[in-house]
């Protein structure tokens, strides 16, 4: 199986790598040197300076996760009540992202999720952080107001209603955004649909609605949940990708196997190696059809486009953008260059200090965590690196009347032999091992709470196995006991 890292490259001309759980990275070059300042200086007082009034002392631009769980942590330490202003472009405040190619996406009559149930931070657990709890806390939340100019010697922020925001520190946590088919080939036709926020979803849901014939482009995340909920709305529904299988930088060939056949139990056609030509409109406009590179179509009248996604970085590349990964670029606590200016979640591009090398990490739990470390440290004298653990996990097919549901965890890195255990009815587990017989990484579908709990203390840990022990078990339940034995063996040394 190959590495993440060389998993992250693009798969064509248009396709990009489905980097919602791809790890991006590079090796550890040249230290690159950090500040060791965690803040600007700032006065309250600026009028001199032509910002009356505009003072903020603690500015996050961008409203997404991280935003939402950087303000819980601020709240938590007392420090957000008249001193922090969120800039955001959207009109909600954060939300829980993973809902919209899941329950968002369900039919009516299935119990979607519908805004404000999946606002932060109900996803580890947190109070929900609707626009009167912002109010409550003294939060100024900036709706549909992205910062569009940037100017670091002035402390200075400019938003595209022509606001002027004086800041003392700092928080970039713009995210990703969708990468799109070109115009040119039909990427912006009506009943072409990317995701990215609650919008998108309301006009894909309102497309699902009088939709007949469904493609999905893409087979990784966004492709397979995706296809999953149309799969609820009773759709013809085929995907196509450019790979040999599904989920190809994570999955082996015999784990996305599994998943493709219970795809097509439900309905689902893949069409696989193949490449987009262009997507055509019918006599009203709306995408009625898509050619491939060997000439044959595909009738749709709904595309969805998962094809990876791409860090937003401006107006800030003046900060730091590493080269390789994209994002902007921090230290192990998420300080940039620059004194005073942090960045978290997706757009980081962070020392992923296990794995010795620099990456970037779009995924929900790492906006969370990245998001509390980071406030942890301007607020405080922590001092701890961000040891992070990487995390991926889907849930599908989880509507009213499925079925079977599908819940998957995956902890560590998938380097390695893998050993592939169960059959899927409804359990499997595939471990990663590397050539000195520690366990790197492991997969689990369908399992108890207290076997998913097993599977980051495997990763962390990376205990030595036996592979021939894990090839001789006759459940997933025998194997991860043997991978708990060699746990507890490692500890005892």
């Amino acid at each position: 199986m190959a590495s993440a890292a060389a998993a992250a490259q693009c798969f064509s001309s248009y396709s990009t790598s489905p980097a919602t759980w791809a790890l991006q990275q590079r090796g550890s070059g040249a230290a690159r040197v950090f500040q060791l300042s965690s803040r600007r200086s700032f006065s309250v007082s600026a009028a001199a300076d032509g910002f009356d009034n505009q003072n903020r002392e603690y500015v996050i631009v961008g409203g997404g996760n991280a935003a939402g769980y950087a303000a819980r942590t601020f709240v938590d330490h007392g420090m957000a009540d008249g001193r922090l202003c969120i800039v955001s472009k959207e009109p909600v405040p954060p939300y829980e992202r993973p809902a919209l190619t899941k329950g968002y996406l369900f039919p009516p009559e299935k119990k979607p999720a519908r805004l404000p149930g999946f606002h932060t931070c109900v996803g580890s657990g947190g109070q929900r952080q609707t626009a009167e709890w912002y109010k409550e806390n003294g939060i100024e939340v900036l709706y549909e107001d992205p910062v569009v100019a940037f100017d670091g010697k002035t402390q200075t922020l400019k938003t595209s209603s022509g606001k002027i925001l004086k800041y003392g520190s700092l928080i970039i946590s713009t995210g990703c955004e969708a990468s799109r088919l070109p115009e040119k080939i039909g990427g912006k036709l009506p009943g072409v649909h990317y995701i990215r926020d609650v919008a998108d979803a309301d006009s894909l849901v309102s497309s699902l609605g009088s939709a007949k014939k469904v493609l999905v482009i893409g087979g990784g995340y966004i492709g397979m949940e995706v296809a999953a909920a149309a799969c609820g709305w009773n759709l013809d529904t085929t995907i196509i990708f450019p790979e040999d299988h599904i989920m190809p930088r994570l999955f082996t060939p015999s784990l996305a196997k599994k998943y493709e056949d219970l795809y097509q139990q439900n309905g689902v056609k893949f069409i696989k190696g193949a490449l987009i030509d262009k997507l055509e409109a019918g006599s009203d406009g709306r995408v009625s059809s898509a050619v491939l590179k060997d000439g044959s179509v595909v009738e749709a009248d709904t595309v969805i486009v998962g094809i990876g996604a791409k860090p937003v970085v401006g107006p800030f590349e003046a900060v730091g953008v590493n080269p390789k990964v994209g994002g902007i670029e921090v230290d192990s606590l998420f300080r940039t260059s620059v004194p005073g200016i942090f960045a978290i979640g997706d757009v980081a591009a962070f020392p992923l200090k296990m794995y010795n090398r620099i990456a970037r990490v779009e995924h929900v739990d790492h906006a969370r965590k990245s998001a509390h470390h980071c406030v942890e440290t301007l607020l405080t004298s922590q001092t701890k690196a961000y040891d992070y653990l990487p995390y991926f996990y889907s849930r599908v097919f989880e509507y009213e009347g499925s079925s079977r549901k599908i819940w998957w965890q995956f902890y560590g890195d998938n380097v390695g032999e893998t050993v592939e255990v169960g059959n899927f009815d409804p359990n499997i587990a595939t471990f990663w091992i590397d050539s000195d017989s520690r366990l790197k990484g492991v997969f689990l579908e369908s399992g108890t709470s207290e076997e998913f709990s097993l599977l980051p203390q495997l990763a962390k840990s990376q205990p030595i196995v036996d592979k021939s022990k894990l090839q001789a078990a006759t459940s997933v339940e025998d194997a991860l006991e043997i991978a708990r034995s060699s746990l507890q063996a490692g500890a005892s040394v």
